[in-house]
């Protein structure tokens, strides 16, 4: 009966609780964390030459850098609207916050942009019962819905610096390639989403079956690049109004809390540069160390100063913006993460002492009827 009020069935064993979950695993990233973190501070503290740096950091005004607190909290907000509208539409609100700000505290602990924190956004799909190349696909989408904000804002400032619309640089180096990079980028992705289907295509023909481990992992990822971007214009073209919110918020409100940065030390570069420095700079998130920590700063400092910004304010203004895109997340994150291990206690221990065939939440899935395990 309920299963025509379209509720699905599961099993117990398929809503364990993941390994990406484990408190011995974050710990031990956090402490890592924290380790690169306190050499950070031992330098700027004991290295000679950087007295201004020092002075410019103490003098730092309260008001701004709890106007950066408030704009992260607001970027993470658009973070989970996004992380809902392409992973799952069907959970609750209050569960997609639990998972996305948690995504948020992973991706300050986990290298490599990120992924480490949509291990979380996987396992709920699993948990609905999604198959394998259907996570790699909507994976794969959400890397590149939220890369468009980036790619369409250097392309729409450089032209905007070019032709004087926006007061700073107008070195064409500095605007127009940036920006004939950008499009390109965004028409290269279209075509690694062609080819990648016309390779896979031809593996396919060539008989899967027949194909090495190798081969065959190769043609899971081509397919999933090209079903990811398919899925990516197809999610834009919908227009959904919460995804482009979120995807605006998630960009927008974490840029300007350079903004906000750069305010608190008592030097604000032209905003145009600003963001154009953040991002090109941002680039060294890339770099495969927890949080980014070295290489976003290395990225975005060496790229304001290319954008007139003085060094000295660059660097504090850095390494303020860093500790609040750092700290939040993970503050606020391990919140949510505790949070979600309670309401994952809580529904396991439902799940233990239910009756099969009744009707419950489960996150991930939203209701359904808990089914007894089949011997």
């Amino acid at each position: 009966m309920t299963e025509d009020r379209g509720v699905a069935g599961v099993v117990p064993s398929e809503v364990e609780m993941p390994e990406e979950l484990s408190r011995h695993r974050l710990r031990s990233r956090l402490v890592f964390a924290v380790g690169l973190i306190l050499v950070v501070v031992a330098a700027v503290t004991l290295v000679p030459g950087l007295a201004g740096l020092r002075s410019r950091l103490a003098d730092a005004t309260p008001e701004w850098l709890l106007v950066g607190v408030a704009l992260k909290l607001l970027s993470g907000l658009g973070y989970v609207a996004v992380f809902r509208m392409v992973f799952c539409r069907r959970m609750s609100w209050g569960v997609s916050y639990q998972i996305g700000m948690s995504e948020l505290g992973a991706n300050a602990l986990f290298p490599t942009g990120g992924a480490g924190g949509l291990a979380l956004g996987a396992w709920a799909l699993r948990r609905g019962g999604m198959q394998g190349s259907e996570i790699a696909r909507r994976t794969v989408a959400f890397f590149l819905l939220t890369s468009v904000p980036n790619v369409l804002g250097v392309i729409i400032i450089g032209l905007g610096l070019a032709t004087g619309l926006f007061g700073g640089v107008h070195n064409p180096l500095l605007t127009v390639l940036p920006a004939g990079v950008a499009a390109m980028a965004i028409v290269g992705a279209l075509f690694a989403g062609r080819v990648a289907e016309r390779a896979r295509a031809r593996l396919e023909r060539e008989g899967r079956h027949e194909l090495s481990r190798r081969t065959k992992a190769l043609w899971a990822g081509l397919r999933a690049v090209a079903d990811g971007v398919e899925e990516a214009v197809a999610l834009l073209r919908e227009g959904n109004v919460v995804l482009l919110l979120g995807l605006a918020a998630y960009l927008a409100f974490d840029v300007m809390i350079l903004w906000a940065a750069f305010h608190a030390i008592g030097t604000a570069p032209p905003l145009a540069n600003m963001w154009m420095g953040y991002l090109i700079g941002e680039l060294g998130g890339l770099i495969p160390v927890p949080g980014g920590i070295g290489g976003v700063d290395a990225g975005l400092l060496g790229t304001l100063a290319l954008y007139n910004v003085p060094l000295t304010a660059a660097a504090g203004a850095v390494l303020l913006y860093r500790a609040i895109a750092l700290w939040v997340p993970a503050v606020v994150g391990a919140g949510a993460f505790l949070v979600l291990r309670r309401t994952l206690r809580d529904e396991a221990d439902k799940i233990a002492v239910c009756v099969p065939e009744s009707e419950m939440e489960v996150i991930g899935l939203g209701r359904v009827v808990i089914r007894a395990e089949s011997r």
